[in-house]
């Protein structure tokens, strides 16, 4: 009987301490080598960090497709899409929802910008972007900014959607002066 008190008790206290969730990396901090990756778009096309050498990166992640602060938060970064392209820098957003989810976002909300796909939340960890979201594990909205030998230069977390865009901007204004 005791044995049995101590597996029910053992078994879900291992189970939890393996989730990504409760171990996600730390924040890769400004100066660092941003770390690489390979993940599919919203086209079906495998996209990778390095695929960006020798301009700026925008890479932001988000919780969700559809929901209300990540739309303002694409709708942002869309209408602003102009000035990151003259500043050379593209814009990429990741989350863990899957390539159909990004297409009908991408569809719905006229997002024409690379959203890539990490259902196994292995780029959001690398980030130390994982959130734990009732049962689920999304990214948290975390921003970074990119330069183009691939080194980290602006982080933002837990950004808030709606001035993101222009903070973003600003940022680049100063950094490429």
């Amino acid at each position: 009987m005791k044995f049995i008190r101590m597996f029910t008790v053992a078994v879900p206290l291992a189970i939890a301490l393996m989730s990504p969730a409760l171990r996600a990396a730390d924040v890769p901090t400004e100066g660092s080598v941003a770390p690489d990756f390979t993940l599919s778009s919203q086209e079906g096309k495998q996209v990778s960090l390095k695929d960006f050498k020798g301009q700026w990166v925008v890479l932001y992640f988000y919780p969700k497709d559809m929901t209300q602060g990540c739309t303002i938060e694409a709708h942002n970064f869309q209408a602003d899409q102009d000035k990151y392209t003259a500043k050379k820098a593209a814009i990429v957003g990741v989350s863990v929802d899957s390539v159909d989810s990004h297409v009908q976002f991408c569809t719905k909300e006229n997002l024409t910008f690379k959203l890539l796909a990490d259902p196994t939340h292995g780029v959001v960890d690398k980030y130390g972007s994982l959130h734990q979201m009732g049962q689920n594990v999304v990214a948290n909205r975390n921003t970074f900014l990119i330069d183009p030998k691939g080194v980290i230069r602006k982080v933002y977390v837990d950004v808030k959607p709606n001035p993101h865009s222009a903070e973003v901007l600003a940022a680049l204004d100063t950094l490429q002066k």
